[in-house]
Order: C-alpha cells, then structure tokens, then sequence
C-alpha cells in the first residue's frame, strides 16, 4: 500500500509492505501523481516497509531523480540497512536524502492514540 500526503511545501510518500516486483504495476500511476505535484521536498517513510527488490529501488530512483531534475531533495525516512544497501548496489544511494534522526513511530488506538515504536524488521539470513 503506498499513500500520499501533501503539503505546501513537502509531498510525503508512506509505503507498507512489500516494494518489489509484484507491485510493479502501481508505480507509473503513482510517480505521475507525485511528480505532477510538483513539491520541492519527497518525503518517502518506509518504516512499515516489509522488502524491496531493485524493482523497489528502481521506482524510488526515478522519484528521487525527477525531483532533483526540478531542483528539489528527496528524503528517506525509516529506510533500513538492507533497503539502503539495495540503492547503495544500484549505485543510487547518493540521490538521497537519509534522515538518520526519524523513530518510526505507529499510532494506537487501543492506547487512545499514544505512538509506540515499531519492532525492527527481521533481517535476511
């Protein structure tokens, strides 16, 4: 599931699950979308994001890309190891922003909406 959010300045890309290959369809759509926004601020969370392919890499790439062609940054937000050494590997790592400082963070309800901090995604063995 991939959503978007905006605002005056920042369009912020919020990815669960899986971002690969089987998802591949959804991405042309949702890269116009977000490049017809024309921000000049990306914001992509993947803390809820479950793997990622070079198929993945290569959406968030063409993202990070057409920004920067218009002059605007991308950031990652909740990217972990495994995600950035897939961009590291298609050489793309550079393209972005890392925000080192994010907690990902999930809202609730059960709690009456308090932020709990999301368990780390297992690593491949």
């Amino acid at each position: 599931m991939i959503e978007i959010a905006t605002s005056s300045t920042t369009t912020t890309l919020v990815i669960a699950g899986d971002l690969d290959l089987a998802e591949r369809d959804q991405f042309p759509e949702i890269a116009a979308r977000v490049v017809g926004l024309r921000r000049q601020l990306l914001v992509i969370d993947m803390c809820r994001v479950t793997f990622m392919d070079s198929t993945g890499a290569a959406f968030l790439i063409s993202l990070a890309d057409a920004g920067r062609r218009r002059g605007g940054a991308t950031v990652l937000r909740g990217a972990d190891d495994r995600d950035l050494f897939v961009l590291e590997v298609c050489g793309a790592l550079d393209l972005f922003r890392i925000d080192t400082d994010h907690h990902c963070e999930q809202s609730d309800t059960a709690t009456g909406g308090a932020s709990v901090e999301l368990p780390q995604r297992p690593r491949p063995a």
